[in-house]
């Protein structure tokens, strides 16, 4: 008979691969939302908007894994918090697909018209929010903490990003009401990508507890002037 330890290392392997596979899968979605965005590609806006159902169905195949093993194995200890870990930030993912939707869904009502200033720092917000759920799912895998606190302190830069688009946006707004439309829509993307970048940090805060059996908020170790509640 197989070696149960065996068997059930092999089923955490299992759920760690599925969860770096929803990661992937998420941050191609917010990849192609924001092609769809920067070339007002109405076709591959739809495209992200249709994915989402695959990102529902990877973050409901894990939590069901993560169910069957807490039914099956009773973990204990490191083992329990991987599983935990795993069911936590599965649902943090799948928000980051969510919200690669509400992008899309900005691309696709702003594709017919020109834009009214070049796109310049909301693809850079998207590249860094990008990395920063790339980096969490590795760092997941490989108990890296260093990389932990490397995708929080990038939330820093996200959310400096955000406050000055917040205020330029806003500003032209003011100064030119027929932007308006347009210049919502932008907003709504900046926030869409803060809004990811701060649950890639939970997915960092579940992975530091994960590796020391510590729950720490390390969104406030590496606070700013700009983070705001």
């Amino acid at each position: 008979m197989r070696n149960i330890r065996e068997r059930f290392a092999e089923q955490i392997d299992d759920v760690q691969s599925k969860l770096t596979e929803l990661a992937g899968f998420v941050t191609e979605m917010l990849t192609l939302s924001m092609q769809a965005l920067v070339n007002q590609d109405e076709k591959l806006a739809d495209q992200v908007i249709h994915m989402d159902d695959v990102a529902d169905d990877l973050d409901l195949g894990i939590e069901q894994a993560c169910m069957r093993l807490l039914a099956l194995q009773q973990p204990m200890a490191k083992d329990l918090r991987i599983i935990s870990t795993a069911m936590k930030i599965s649902g943090d993912y799948e928000r980051v697909g969510d919200y690669s939707v509400d992008i899309a869904r900005s691309a696709r009502a702003l594709a017919s018209e020109p834009y009214f200033k070049p796109l310049v720092d909301i693809p850079h917000m998207a590249e860094i929010t990008e990395k920063m759920v790339r980096d969490s799912a590795e760092a997941f895998v490989n108990d890296d903490l260093e990389l932990v606190h490397k995708v929080v302190a990038q939330d820093d830069e996200v959310d400096r990003m955000w406050y000055a688009l917040l205020d330029e946006l806003i500003g032209l707004m003011e100064q030119d009401p027929s932007v308006v439309r347009q210049a919502t829509h932008l907003l709504l993307v900046a926030r869409y990508l803060e809004r990811i970048a701060d649950h890639v940090v939970n997915v960092a805060e579940r992975v530091s507890y994960m590796a020391t059996g510590r729950f720490e908020d390390l969104a406030l170790s590496h606070s700013s002037e700009y983070r705001r509640s």
